[in-house]
């Protein structure tokens, strides 16, 4: 059946008030249908029309500026915000904030995976993601603030064990985006760096009776698709959208390196001068083991892969990404979500599948505050809200996990000769009495035997059946003085060792086991 090929001015038509509108997509740009997005804004703004919509987005969407979600930033458009990541469009957070829209925040894996639930007509998606963090129903339910009071997830218990229910909700629109299109609808998504849950989004709309908008770069002939590149039918579209200009990411125009077309090159992830954020993913990245599947969290953590390069071993890791990739080398900043030279680029939900089973040897992700049950916070602090993201599917199923950051926020010290020495302490510590959020749980952890590590730039602490304590300290640290007295807890101190020099100086670090 020939599919219409409409403006996106139409297109923002077709949401009325009231209507779930899940967009496809993620981050700055990646697979993000801008074209539709910023069309239903302009209507809105033209109009005052459609109003109170619940917007679904599983992932972070937009610049860090007013791109993105940033089109939808009105509380009269958006009464309900769901989502698994906040920080990339500040507009949409600051509603939240301000105690303008229903907001949720919900693990991005199990957002993921209930776009196939809803698809299937299942009542929601049940996993232990998210168990003892914030997403649970006995914490916050991924409440973000007092307008969010309908519980969105449930406790369970099946076979004698508690999961989370995260619930089904029917899909009325959904805008979705891929590369080409023939005249059925049928669409590729060859020049995208990932391919989200797009087929997932386009199932649950077209199966809960709602319509399909695809954003497409080009259009080719009846059959011009090779059907093993087809990634959304065209019997779950309704109308397709021209984008000639449409790019790969906010920033970049098109890469052939972030698609897979090009299969080798010698890019390099770079080399970090001597400093805090150096020696912490050194010391982390003495965790690594040969044939290990590791995850690279967004910040700090992406030195561990140039700490694994500059030493000459990163051939016998595979670095991996939420969004999809494996093999290759994760985008960083803005770009993050793509990789480089992906060996593979699995569905989203996929990886999360993998992920959430435990496929993951060892996770390096960040950390904005610890407390001394062993909880982590990056999700919600002060006014902020970057929300958890894939945080919550990764950090509590790798099988090990080291979260990597200053023992303090603007703490400045200096590395020298192999020691380290504070020059001003930090203005708010990051080891706190408690953490404003839970992302990750020290209980949860030490219930499965997860082994978990925090690297600072002064000392090396371990998660036990005990506590968070102590185990190494950097050369020129004194204990009470630069560690203890700036913490909000007390660790367990008993048999603490030095960390290695050469953690503290320009040279490569040597792996033995490698």
């Amino acid at each position: 059946m020939i599919k219409p090929i409409i403006t996106a001015e139409e297109a923002a038509q077709m949401v009325q008030s009231g209507d779930t509108l899940v967009i496809g997509g993620s981050g700055a740009g990646h697979a993000i249908p801008e074209k539709l997005i910023a069309a239903l804004g302009k209507r809105f703004r033209s109009t005052l029309q459609p109003r109170d919509l619940t917007v679904v987005h599983i992932s972070g969407m937009g610049d860090q500026g007013e791109l993105g979600l940033g089109h939808l930033a009105d509380p009269r458009l958006i009464k309900r915000d769901i989502g698994g990541h906040w920080g990339m469009s500040p507009p949409m957070a600051q509603l939240a904030i301000e105690n303008k829209t229903e907001a949720y925040n919900l693990p991005q894996g199990a957002l993921s995976c209930l776009m196939r639930s809803i698809a299937a007509g299942a009542p929601g998606y049940v996993t232990h993601v998210g168990l003892h963090t914030f997403a649970d129903p006995r914490i916050e339910g991924g409440k973000l603030n007092e307008r969010a009071t309908e519980d969105l997830v449930e406790v369970v218990t099946l076979r004698g064990k508690e999961y989370l229910l995260y619930h089904s909700f029917p899909v009325n629109v959904a805008f979705i985006r891929g590369t080409t299109a023939d005249p059925d609808g049928n669409i590729s998504m060859e020049d995208e760096a990932a391919y989200f849950e797009m087929l997932s989004d386009a199932q649950a709309a077209r199966n809960s009776g709602g319509k399909v908008i695809a954003q497409v770069k080009r259009m080719v002939g009846k059959r011009g698709i090779d059907p093993r590149m087809v990634k959304i039918p065209g019997t779950l579209v309704d109308a397709l959208v021209l984008a000639p200009d449409q790019k790969q990411t906010y920033q970049i125009d098109y890469d052939p390196a972030l698609c897979g077309e090009a299969r080798e090159g010698d890019l390099s992830m770079g080399r970090l001068s001597l400093d805090e954020r150096k020696v912490i993913v050194k010391r982390a990245a003495l965790e690594l083991r040969p044939n290990a599947v590791v995850n690279l969290g967004f910040g700090m953590p992406f030195g561990v892969g140039m700490i694994a390069e500059e030493s000459g071993i990163e051939d016998q890791i595979t670095l991996s990404i939420e969004q999809g990739s494996l093999g290759g080398i994760p985008a960083g900043g803005l770009d993050s979500g793509a990789m480089y030279y992906p060996m593979v680029i699995l569905d989203q939900p996929y990886q999360f599948d993998s992920y959430q089973g435990g496929g993951i040897d060892i996770a390096f992700l960040s950390h904005a505050q610890v407390d001394g049950h062993g909880n982590v916070n990056v999700s919600k602090f002060g006014n902020r809200i970057p929300g958890c993201g894939g945080f919550i599917d990764i950090s509590q199923n790798a099988k090990k996990v080291v979260f990597c950051g200053t023992l303090a926020v603007k703490s400045e010290v200096e590395i020298r000769d192999g020691s380290v020495s504070v020059v001003k302490e930090g203005v708010v510590p990051k080891f706190v009495d408690h953490v404003e959020q839970i992302t990750f749980s020290g209980r949860y952890a030490r219930e499965t035997g997860q082994e978990v590590l925090y690297v600072t730039e002064r000392a090396t602490f371990q998660l036990t059946d005990r506590g968070v304590e102590l185990k190494e300290v950097a050369p020129g640290i004194d204990i009470q003085r630069d560690i203890l007295d700036g913490m909000g807890f007390k660790p367990i101190v008993e048999d603490v060792s030095v960390t290695a020099e050469k953690v503290f100086t320009d040279q490569p670090l040597a792996f033995p086991n490698f």
